[in-house]
């Protein structure tokens, strides 16, 4: 096997990490978000009459939820696009 130049390993761990990290900070959300609406879907279920506000407190939570992935997919563009570390180590 040929020698690889640090640059390029950089750049190949970072964009496996990238990816380990994407499917991670995809999945931890998703499941959030599922337990919030079965939870919201039983409490509708039981009190038909609370249906609005537990709508509204639904939606304004998974928009909370889902910034978490938001957040999780902007650092690892940084990562892959405008990558630090380069400029850190070379």
């Amino acid at each position: 096997m040929t020698e690889m130049d640090p640059g390029t390993l950089i750049t190949l761990a970072t964009i496996l990490i990238a990816g380990i990290g994407m499917v991670l900070g995809a999945i931890a959300p998703a499941i959030a978000e599922g337990r919030a609406v079965e939870k919201a879907l039983e409490s509708i279920a039981r009190q038909p009459d609370s249906a609005g506000d537990l709508r509204t407190t639904l939606l304004i939570a998974m928009a909370l939820l889902e910034s978490t992935a938001i957040y999780v997919l902007l650092v690892i563009l940084i990562l892959v696009f405008a990558n630090p570390l380069l400029d850190r180590f070379f």
